[in-house]
């Protein structure tokens, strides 16, 4: 079973029914015990970086989150998910993230473009990730944020997209893969790098 972590933000349940059109059995849950038995977790986000943390915690979700981390659990974080694994963020920095990998969460720098990135972009593979197996160079998937981790080890970083600049689309290692795009919102491609997550062992 796939849980999707609710903690009273994200886009759950298009996840959940993305996941449900690929035949995986999928529950929305903000039952902690729930979450570190699953198979699978994902780890849904949009909205404010400290107002993410603080729900975590309301609900009792970062020692389950740590849990399922360190038992080697096939762990997808989206948009604002993939955010609160680095250590903070420039949006809330008196707000200590989930410190699963070292760096900070910048603003993007693109004076010439929009803030928000909101849109189409394409995608350019920086490293490996069982998240893009058989998926195309440069495929377009579907962004709304204007904050982008910079890790401190930049071999984290799976892919990125250019926006005014080289900006990190997807980050990984091991049993956690993220990415700053919405899958759920992506359409075919979208749908094959969840179906990619569902079949993900380690």
């Amino acid at each position: 079973m796939i849980a999707i972590i609710d903690y009273g933000m994200g886009n759950l349940y298009s996840v959940e029914k993305a996941l449900a059109k690929l035949g995986a059995k999928a529950q929305v849950t903000s039952e902690p015990e729930i979450v570190t038995a699953a198979d699978k977790v994902v780890l849904p986000g949009v909205g404010a970086f400290g107002d993410c943390m603080e729900n975590l915690k309301a609900y009792h979700m970062i020692d389950a989150i740590h849990e399922v981390v360190a038992k080697g659990t096939p762990f997808l974080s989206i948009c604002l998910g993939l955010q609160v694994l680095f250590e903070g963020s420039e949006e809330d920095p008196e707000v200590k993230g989930l410190g699963l990998f070292p760096g900070m969460v910048r603003k993007i720098q693109a004076p010439a473009l929009k803030i928000p990135h909101m849109g189409w972009n394409s995608i350019s593979f920086a490293g490996k990730s069982p998240l893009f197996e058989n998926i195309p160079q440069e495929s377009y998937v579907y962004f709304v944020h204007s904050f982008h981790a910079v890790p401190e080890d930049a071999s984290l970083i799976t892919a990125v997209a250019d926006y005014g600049g080289s900006v990190t689309a997807a980050v990984g290692r091991d049993n956690i893969q993220a990415v700053q795009f919405h899958p759920e919102k992506s359409g075919s491609i979208g749908l094959a790098m969840l179906a990619n997550f569902k079949e993900m062992k380690l």
